[in-house]
Order: C-alpha cells, then structure tokens, then sequence
C-alpha cells in the first residue's frame, strides 16, 4: 500500500515509446483535412512573404539607382498586400487550430474519465486521489500548446525551411554554406541534453503530481488537521513539496531555455561570418557582391533561424508532453479488473436468491480475506452479517456487487454466474448504501434522484419519507430544492445518511444492500427509521452490516464473520443460545449500555 502515499515518487520511464506519439496522431486524424488546409493557407503566406527580401533587393540595385518611383509604388502595394494576406491566414489559422486543438484535449479527456469510471476501488484505494487529478486536469491542459500551435507550426516551419533555404541559395550559394555550418553545431546541443531534458520534465511531473496530492488530501482533512491543530507540521510538509516541485520545474527548465540561446548564439556567429565575408566580397575589385543582395541575404538569415528557434520551441515542448503523454496513456492503459465478459448477457430481472460457492478473495496476494465462504440467501429475507472490524463483512457485500472479481468460486444471483451477466444490467436490480454517504454537489432532490433519474418529484418526496429525512429537508430554506456543497458539507452525518438511504430506496433495487446504514443515526430517528423500513424490505432480498447489534435483532439470519469465514450463522435467538462469539459481542455492547 506504499503507492498511496502523496510524497511517493512514480517509477519513470527509461525509453520513449514511439508508440505513444502514434497514440496522440490518432486523436489527430479526425482533423487531419482541416490542418492540411491551414498548413496549406499558411505556406501560401509564407510563400509570399519570401519575395519580400527581392523586392528590397530590387530597390536597392534597381529602382533606388534608376529613381524608377512607378516601381518603388508598385513594390510597397505588393509588400501590404502580403503582409494583408499574412494577417488575415495567422487570424484563420489561429482560430482554427484553437478549435482542433480544444477538441483533441477534449476527446483525450473523456477517454480518460471514461476509464477511471470503469476502473475497480482497488485502483483508487491504491493512489491519492490528488494524483489522478491531476493527470485528468493539468497533464492533459499542458498539452495543449502542442496540439493548436506546435503541429501546424512545425509542418510550416519545416516547409519554410526549405523554400528558406532555396531563397538563400538563389541569392547567394557561398553565404548559404557559411550560414549552414551552424546546423551541425546545434544537433551535438540537441543529442546533448535531450536525455537529461526528457528526464528532467518526468521529475518535474511526479513533484506536481505530489503536490496535487498533498493538497487535495490536506483540503479533505482540514477539519482533523485544524483539531488536533497540526497547521505547523502540514505547513511544513507543504513548503518540503511545493520546493521540491519548484527545484524540478527550475532544472526542466534550464534545460528549455538552452536550446533557444543555443540557437541565438550560433545564429549571431554564423550571422557574423556573413557579414564580414560579405562585406569583403562587396568592397572587392571584382565586386562578387551587391549591397541589395547582402541585405536580401541578412533578411532571409532572420527567416532561416526563426523557424530553427520555433523548432527548437516545439522540440521543447514535445519532451515536456511526453512526460505528461506516458502518465496519461499509463491511466488509460490500466486494465478494467472488473468488466463484462465476452459473451456477457443481461441479467433478468432478479428474484432475490443469492448464493456464495465456495468463495475466496484477497486485496493483495498472499493475504486472503475470505476463505471459502458459502452461505445461500432466500429472496425476500433479510441477512446481516457482524463481527470485528476488517473480518471481511464488506468485503462480502462488494462482491455481491461485484465491484471486485472473486480469486475462486462463484457468487451467484437466482442460480445466474455474476461473472456472466452485464455489470449494468446487474447493478441497475441493486441498491447499495455504502458506509461513506457521499453527498455531491447539487440540490437535495438531484441527490436522491441520482439512482433513479426518472423518478418524479412525488416519488422522491415519498422515499424521503419513508426513510424518515422529510422532515427535516422540508425544514431547509428551499427544501428539496436546497443546494448542498460537495460532500454535504453543510448537512450532518446522520442528514447525510438519511438522504444516501433514500437515494438508495428509490432506485426500487430487488436485493439491497446497507453497510453501516444507520451509523450515523441518533437512536429516535433509528426507530422511526425501522418502522418505514420493515415495509420497504418485504419482497426484498437485504444485506445489512452493522455494529450496533440493536439494528439486525429481526434479521431472517445473522453470520457471524472473523478471520476469513463465517463462524457462526442463526437467527438472534439462535445465536444467543448458543453463547459463542455473537453471543460474546452482544453481551458487551449491552453491558456496554447498561
């Protein structure tokens, strides 16, 4: 269970895999025709903007010399126009790309989210909920850059590149070779620090996601942390993070900002040459030169190394998206446990029978928690399971649910294999309420509406009732339309749980399933609560865990669950008489009252 822990660093890969970048294409290729026409517009505009420099040649050694105003007037209407279309394709490009490239991080992330919805508790009982956050959020967002800009411009750059270079040759082919000889000087840069860059953004990605971490889990637990006043220690922890996160960010960037001085500076040696040679060859008897070629060639050296910079740019930003690409693929990647079987069937509309063959499971190899466990449930019978804490009662009821696969044996529903029907065919028939009453934001009757989205306003309100919560819901400002934040932080545990009791009964489930259900429930309200619930539960099959033994009195069978089996099994009567360990428990919980 290491993993769990916030300040815990994720393995990092030695590779690239060139496979994760055919990944990213194909979220691509949807658009493909759309960037092919902006490239196309795009090199157009660039394809003008080349003749800018022939024409300043032109002025310098024609029309200045010959006073030729008609042409002087005919080359600046030229030059507008060009830089008129250039605008109006940057406008077009830059809105386009926006669109395409929102729509990739768009489809990236609901396949993302989609995933985690599909993945089993065991994945996120594993991993800080901030860490998987933070790859749905700020990982996919970083690579948003990439996907509007960094394509399009890449393509076009390269494209440029090599008209660049044909311009320069046209001009002048000696001055091309000087200017070419830096190119080899900046790939040794590049095969220098390409690795420690690579390696530098993935440090940089596993502190933020530490980060993230920290701060969900400290946000969660403000009111523990604020009562047992550990602001200091938090604080601590927090700036030994947040540091940590800020020396990685700082040396992942060292690494970006070498490229674009690396490229100034061969640019500003190559640049130098061709001056001086330049000069040299203008000032020689034979003049080899031209001044209105030196200076076509000095603007077309702008034009070569921009481009090498911007390159430069989307090479930075490639290493940083790989970092956050093999983060995000790893969470997509992670294998769905629990999912449909090949020739899945919906389950039929479900009786109540339940049966436990022979069942094992275990969280983690080697560390079993049920052993064997075999036990049949009649349809319409309430059965409750009891016992000490962490003896697998839970344990038993998820897999009812089948929100975990069994290790062996079979869990089996009105003589059915759960493994062999649907996974929402089945939980659709069910109503669980787990120990956690997770309230979302929202108002009130959204929240029991959640399992039963065509349940009217009038059903909700009957639900509410029956669980005894419609009392003191109507007491809110707005009652069932009241908004409640996240987690219902504004409601009490008992309120909370009350609404999670309804939401569950609503769902009109054929086996239901109540873990700890009225833990939270002051004893008055747990025996209004009782009276609505004995109808409810007739004609259903019903699991209930509970501690307090005062709850499952009436149950059809209780079992009592310890160390990987169930020990004793009988109804309350049948159980005292016995005086083993049930009869244990519910003596010291009624000396305990008394």
């Amino acid at each position: 269970m290491a993993r769990n822990r916030y300040d815990m660093d994720e393995i990092l890969e030695d590779s690239f895999d060139i496979n994760q970048l055919k990944r990213l294409a194909g979220y691509v290729s949807p658009y493909k025709s759309k960037m092919a026409g902006v490239i196309i517009l795009m090199l157009s505009a660039s394809a003008l903007t080349m003749m800018v420099p022939i024409f300043f040649q032109r002025i310098m050694d024609i029309y200045i010399p010959e006073k030729n105003v008609k042409g002087l007037v005919t080359v600046s209407v030229l030059t507008l126009a060009v830089a008129c279309y250039s605008a109006i394709a940057m406008r077009f490009k830059i809105k386009t790309m926006s669109v395409i490239g929102q729509s990739i991080i768009h489809a990236i992330r609901t396949d993302i989210f989609n995933h985690l919805q599909e993945l089993p508790f065991s994945y996120y009982d594993d991993r800080p909920h901030g860490k998987i956050q933070v790859r749905v959020v700020n990982y996919v967002n970083s690579l948003s850059d990439l996907l509007s800009n960094g394509i399009v411009n890449t393509v076009t750059d390269l494209c440029n590149l090599f008209f660049i270079i044909l311009f320069m040759l046209f001009c002048d082919v000696r001055l091309t070779l000087v200017c070419l000889c830096g190119l080899p000087v900046l790939a040794l840069v590049v095969v220098f620090i390409k690795r420690k860059q690579r390696r530098a953004w993935q440090v940089q990605s596993n502190k933020q996601s530490n980060l993230n971490a920290y701060i969900a889990e400290s946000i969660n637990g403000i009111r523990v942390t604020q009562s047992f006043v550990r602001e200091k220690e938090n604080n601590t922890i927090f700036n030994n993070l947040s540091g940590s996160y800020r020396k990685a960010w700082m040396r992942a960037v060292m690494f970006n900002f070498t490229m674009g001085p690396s490229v100034d500076l061969i640019s500003a040696v190559t640049t130098s040459f061709i001056y001086v040679l330049g000069i040299r060859w203008i000032l020689a008897p034979d003049a080899t030169l031209t001044v209105g070629v030196l200076i076509a060639f000095t603007a077309y050296i702008g034009r070569f190394w921009a481009p090498i910079n911007t390159l430069a740019g989307f090479y930075n930003s490639l290493l940083t998206a790989i970092s956050y690409l093999e983060r995000i693929f790893e969470t997509i990647d992670e294998p769905v446990q629990v999912k449909d079987a090949e020739n899945a069937f919906p389950m039929p509309p479900i009786k109540g029978d339940v049966e436990f063959r022979d069942v094992s499971f275990s969280y983690e190899e080697g560390h079993k928690i049920l052993d064997d466990i075999h036990f049949t449930a009649r349809q319409g019978e309430t059965y409750a399971f009891v016992g000490p804490t962490g003896a697998g009662k839970s344990t038993i009821v998820n897999l009812i649910s089948r929100f975990y696969n069994v290790d062996s044996g079979q869990v089996l529903i009105d003589g059915i294999d759960i493994s062999d029907v649907t996974i929402h065919s089945l939980r659709t028939q069910m109503g669980v309420m787990m120990q956690d009453s997770f309230i979302f934001s929202g108002t009130i009757m959204d929240n029991i509406r959640y399992g039963n989205r065509e349940a009217t306003d009038e059903q909700v309100v009957a639900a509410a009732k029956t669980v005894c919560a419609h009392n003191f819901i109507c007491q809110l400002e707005n009652g069932y339309y009241t908004e409640v934040n996240e987690r219902g932080s504004r409601l009490s545990a008992g309120q909370r749980q009350l609404i999670s009791f309804a939401r569950a009964l609503l769902a009109d489930p054929r086996i239901l399933i109540l873990d700890e259900a009225t833990s939270s429930i002051d004893t008055e309200t747990e025996l209004l609560l009782q009276k609505g619930l004995n109808e409810l539960l007739k004609n259903r099959t019903s699991f209930i865990i509970a501690h307090r033994l005062s709850t499952i009195k009436n149950a059809d069978c209780i079992m009592y669950v310890d160390k990987g089996g169930i020990l004793e099994r009988g109804t309350h009567e049948e159980l005292l008489g016995q005086k083993g360990a049930y009869y244990d428990l519910y003596m010291s919980q009624y000396d305990f009252l008394a």
